[in-house]
């Protein structure tokens, strides 16, 4: 046994402090830019580069990956050096995860104004992209399971498990649902189409919530606030029933994004009971971080670093209550597509990610420059800014979002809408879109200030490296092996009560309540036969894989793999969950799918959807409801997440060319208080030469059953498709070319919801079929 003197690396938590903070202003200021377009259209400045479609994923990307990310990766590096007692194993790793890191935000703050996404929400980087970040997380993993091998502290404190939580889940999760064949450097399809894309986007967008935004900030929050309250943590038996109750139930919930929608039934009600069972241990490590302030609330009124950290927390609780509420089914038909969504979103980014981040900001960077906080005051200000902003958006998006959800499922006696134009809800709520943009705008003042405040408390000192005296002792002969983990009795009761719920999930209700009652019975006899092993002086299960990096990580892994196996498995290999039969499966025409590939590059689907819901309201408005078969050769999907237009998957046929054309350069001459956005410059944008063989080509490798013979004749089906519009167009002195991107955007608008669009001389194709039933008729 030794002491050693060992130098943290500080230098990376600087610079990913740093970045955090220049990206938070970026993907905030871009936030309140497209929230005033949603007020004022004219904002949209009628340029490409800068309308809200292409913007809104350019913000959430920025917030979430750069911001958040940012913060997240400066919280990891602080926090396990210390509690492992060893500086990270590779300095050089650190740099190229760095710069890698940011590195890609720029190339997604370049590409996704630009267009080039592919229209998965949280997940809208191209290939290439994609690529990067799974190669530069590879590099993050290895820095820290390499740290925490070398490491000077026998335990693992409860914050590095959510952090393997994150690795492990992200990795998992970017891989799965990150599969594309590509067309080009610039584009690629889904490999996944339909209802199993929907099914995979949402299994990753609600767990990228979940492992990117909730797991590595709760260690954040186990690590820092007992540092800034001196406490120690409130109770390490709750952390442990947190931690692994929310690694396993949080992966199944990704469904209830998808309530009413296509997606099989069973799926769905999956996805709603986790959620609901989510709220224990979601408050369950909410009480544990404010219950850490027992007798240091004192301190609170005072330190405005705990008052970050409280109010954070506050808002996790609240957004993990609200979570499983608007999971419900009956409340998720009023909610769904409408702005309660995004006041919700938002309650925890800028309440909980936020609060946190500013927390561990003030608390870190006066250490990290060896001084102190230049103004009190300042961040004070600045809490009750972000505190007031917040609360002011959400109630806004809650307000406007229950309204407009009223409004749309609104019907007479005699079954009519009571509010037949869609318009007119945006009418109703703009009020309300005011008070959000300057919620946000308040909440971006105070993070200004905050700005201010580190940059003035950083000038005041200078850089220093954290420094600790670590005994440093010799490796022992493993006192517990592989077996001492494999025959603990939590394990083996966990692998029992899957067998046994599994049994309960297709038993009779009689067989159903005697496995209940084992069940019971059986986590009894193991709750008394742990407490006689600790009176017995024997270390507990889990005091044993804490101990064991390795086998920590393989169970976590295996708790995660176990919902994400269940959920997906099924839908994606079993050819029944979307029938291959019926109306509308025909295949787009290469027009049409060149449309279609403008529709996603636009950003269509961050204001429509594409999934008529069986709700009454819902088909008196737009159609019949939209079915699991209508959609197997869409890749991606579009169903889309929010409303603020009306659904478009029963669109085709409904209005003449004309109408399209004149709503897509003038909204408002066909929508009189619409907020959308001109799209008068496809007009003169031209689609790419000989480009359509080549998506004929990679459809027909995803699937679609496209012949060689028409991949041969793209071109010349194409062009005749398109001479057919251009045509229908000069009849009503509408001018335009027959490569323009605004005649293929029309086409694949009058396609959508019927199997056949745009008549035209059918000879050299075979795309045309018969109208379903109940359709309008073009």
């Amino acid at each position: 046994m030794r002491t050693q003197r060992i130098e943290y690396d500080d230098s990376t938590t600087r610079a990913f402090i740093a970045a955090s903070i220049v990206f938070g202003v970026v993907g905030m200021a871009v936030g309140l830019l497209i929230a005033c377009q949603l007020v004022w259209w004219q904002l949209n400045f009628e340029v490409p580069y800068l309308s809200f479609s292409r913007l809104r994923p350019l913000h959430t990307n920025a917030v979430i990956f750069a911001f958040v990310g940012n913060m997240m990766f400066a919280g990891v590096y602080y926090s396990t050096q210390r509690l492992v007692k060893a500086r990270m194993a590779s300095d050089l790793l650190s740099k190229i995860h760095f710069w890698g890191w940011q590195a890609i935000i720029v190339a997604a703050a370049i590409s996704l104004p630009l267009g080039y996404t592919t229209s998965k929400e949280y997940a809208e980087l191209e290939w290439p992209i994609d690529l990067a970040i799974a190669a530069v997380w590879v590099i993050f993993a290895i820095n820290f399971f390499w740290t925490l091998a070398k490491r000077n502290e026998k335990n693992l404190y409860v914050a590095i498990w959510f952090y393997i939580a994150t690795i492990v889940t992200v990795a998992v999760l970017h891989i799965v649902n990150s599969m594309a064949l590509p067309l080009s450097f610039t584009k690629s399809y889904s490999a996944y189409s339909g209802v199993q894309d929907a099914l995979v986007q949402w299994w990753y967008g609600h767990n990228a919530v979940a492992f990117f935004l909730t797991t590595p900030i709760l260690g954040i929050m186990y690590y820092f606030l007992p540092k800034a309250a001196g406490r120690p943590v409130y109770s390490y038996r709750l952390s442990i029933v947190h931690f692994w109750a929310l690694v396993f139930m949080y992966i199944w919930a990704g469904p209830h994004h998808l309530l009413y929608t296509a997606l099989p039934d069973w799926a769905q009600s999956v996805g709603m009971v986790f959620s609901l069972m989510l709220w224990a241990p979601s408050w369950g490590g909410m009480l544990n971080g404010l219950l850490t302030l027992r007798g240091a609330w004192n301190k609170v009124r005072e330190d405005p670093v705990l008052k970050f950290f409280v109010a954070g927390v506050t808002f996790y609780g609240m957004a993990t209550f609200e979570g499983p509420l608007l999971s419900i089914k009956s409340v998720s038909a009023l909610a769904h597509y409408t702005d309660w969504i995004i006041g919700h979103v938002h309650g925890g980014a800028l309440g909980w990610n936020g609060l946190m981040a500013a927390g561990m900001f003030y608390w870190l960077v006066p250490r990290l420059y060896g001084t102190k906080l230049h103004s009190t005051k300042a961040a004070d200000a600045h809490f009750w800014l972000a505190t007031l902003g917040i609360v002011t958006y959400m109630v806004a998006m809650w307000a406007s979002g229950i309204n407009q959800g009223l409004m749309l499922l609104a019907t007479n006696p005699d079954g009519t809408l009571q509010y037949p134009s869609f318009v007119e809800t945006l009418l109703a709520i703009r009020p309300m879109y005011i008070a959000r943009a300057l919620g946000g705008g308040m909440y971006l003042v105070g993070f200004g200030l905050m700005v201010w405040n580190l940059r003035k408390t950083a000038a005041s000192g200078k850089a220093v490296n954290g420094e600790a005296e670590v005994i440093i002792e010799a490796k022992a002969a493993g006192t517990f092996t592989a077996w001492d983990v494999l025959k603990g009795r939590p394990l083996w009761f966990s692998l029992v009560a899957l067998a046994v719920l599994l049994a309960i999930a297709f038993a009779s209700a009689a067989v159903a309540v005697v496995l209940m009652i084992a069940l019971f019975v059986l986590g009894e006899a193991a709750y008394l036969l742990s407490r006689a092993d600790k009176r017995g002086g024997k270390p507990s299960w889990f005091a044993i894989i804490e101990q064991r990096p390795f086998a920590f990580t393989v169970l976590t892994l295996i708790a995660v793999l176990v919902g994400g196996l269940a959920e997906l498995l099924p839908t994606l290999l079993v050819k029944q969950a979307v029938p291959h039969a019926g109306v509308a499966q025909t295949p787009y025409t290469p027009l049409e799918l060149q449309g279609r590939d403008i529709y996603v590059r636009e950003g269509c689907y961050t204001c429509h959807s594409q999934m008529v819901r069986p709700l009454t309201a819902e088909t008196r408005r737009y159609g019949a409801v939209s079915r699991a078969e209508e959609f197997i050769y869409d890749f991606p999907f579009q169903w889309g997440s929010k409303r603020t237009g009306p659904d478009l998957h029963r669109v085709g046929g409904r209005y003449p060319n004309a109408w399209h054309y004149t709503h897509l350069v003038d909204p408002r001459a066909t929508s009189p208080g619409s907020n959308m956005p001109s799209f008068a410059w496809l007009k003169e944008s031209k689609l790419p030469k000989d480009s359509a063989r080549p998506k004929l080509m990679v459809m027909q490798k995803l699937g679609v059953p496209y012949s060689n013979g028409d991949i041969d004749t793209a071109e010349q089906v194409q062009r005749a498709q398109a001479e057919a519009v251009v045509t229908d167009l000069a009849g009503q002195s509408i001018s335009l070319a027959p490569d323009s991107e605004m005649v293929a955007l029309i086409s694949y608008l009058q396609r959508l919801g019927r199997a056949q669009g745009v008549p035209f001389d059918g000879s050299k194709t075979k795309v045309a079929g018969p109208v379903p039933a109940g359709e309008a008729q073009p």
